[in-house]
């Protein structure tokens, strides 16, 4: 086995130095639990575990509560912990990673809908998750991106990115109009469809991005995010990879679902998209597209103008139905166009 980068041996290091410091502080582990989903032959469990200073309580994350952008940044990952994963009355074990992480398939079959299961490490049940399976008829399903598609955040200028991650109150970022209109209508079309959010955005930013979701009445469904530290193989990961990886994954699962995927033209989501669509046509149902005005183009990409669709003058490669509009006021008639379309024979 290669030896992991640099970059990856010194995060390690820095790593366990902190953890050090703070268990000689008292502090101790707690659970951070992610929404999970599950198919007809797993059920993917998604958490993070941190120190804390008070680990008999998992921390309430209160729709109320105003929170600095940068709190979520500052954590100490407890890495190669022993966690205890409850699903469906089976009980079953996983070790943090690198990272902190719990990334688990287990192999039970949930019945359709929203279900709790229960996470635990050195014996105590500390945190519940929800997990949510989706109709094994279902044929339609939502992917959705989030930044500049559902939230304003002007990713990925680096003193943009900085204000609103770092300094702006959690509750002061912007709404994109009509999206959350839109994705309850299609999910309420198709009852029982999966849903997810696709991010490159990292894992830290997963309960206040599950938070602003909710309160601004997205429909719940798993967050896709990676991490944004070093890796085995480089300093950075590959915010592209991650998507691309993470929707052939999903056409694995849901192998008799079609997708509507949700993105914006700021930065690379029509070329993700379209290429997904040319690679996997029988995944792909339609690609909505939000367009950015000038002035976001600058701050996404430094151009006033979109990044263009790499198939847009090859006529011979095979992709999905495109939709374009700045909001979704202006994508829900145009999808709706598309998905009451009929197949052609």
């Amino acid at each position: 086995m290669a030896r992991p980068h640099y970059s990856s041996r010194l995060e390690d290091w820095f790593n366990l130095g902190v953890q050090a410091v703070l268990r000689r502080r008292g502090w101790q582990e707690r659970i951070i639990p992610q929404v999970g989903y599950g198919n007809t032959e797993f059920v993917r469990v998604l958490a993070r575990v941190v120190l804390g200073r008070d680990p008999r309580n998992q921390p309430r994350y209160d729709e109320d509560q105003v929170m600095r952008g940068w709190r979520v940044f500052v954590t100490a990952p407890a890495t190669k912990v022993p966690v205890t994963v409850i699903v469906g009355g089976q009980t079953f074990d996983a070790v943090t990673d690198r990272g902190g992480f719990i990334d688990l398939n287990v192999p039970v079959v949930l019945p359709p809908g929203w279900h709790e299961i229960v996470l635990g490490v050195h014996g105590d049940r500390q945190a519940r998750a929800r997990i949510f399976v989706p109709d094994p008829e279902a044929t339609f399903g939502l992917v959705s991106d989030i930044d500049d598609t559902v939230i304003l955040t002007m990713l990925p200028r680096p003193m943009i990115a900085a204000w609103n991650t770092f300094v702006r109150d959690e509750q002061a970022r912007r709404v994109v109009p009509g999206m959350a209109g839109l994705y309850e209508e299609l999910l309420a079309d198709h009852p029982g469809a999966p849903m997810f959010y696709l991010s490159t955005g990292a894992w830290n930013t997963a309960p206040t991005l599950t938070r602003f979701l909710a309160r601004h009445g997205y429909p719940p469904g798993p967050l896709l995010m990676t991490d944004w530290g070093p890796t085995n193989t480089g300093w950075f990961r590959s915010g592209q990879e991650h998507k691309r990886t993470a929707l052939r994954r999903l056409a694995r699962e849901f192998p008799n679902v079609r997708w509507v995927l949700v993105g914006d033209d700021g930065q690379h989501d029509p070329q993700l998209y379209g290429d997904f669509a040319q690679t996997h046509p029988d995944h792909v149902l339609a690609i909505g597209i939000r367009q950015l005005t000038p002035a976001e183009q600058v701050l996404s990409h430094g151009l006033p103008v979109p990044n263009p669709d790499p198939g847009a003058h090859d006529p011979h490669r095979p992709t999905a139905v495109t939709v374009q509009g700045p909001d979704g006021h202006a994508l829900r008639p145009q999808l709706r166009s598309v998905l009451t379309r009929p197949e052609p024979t």
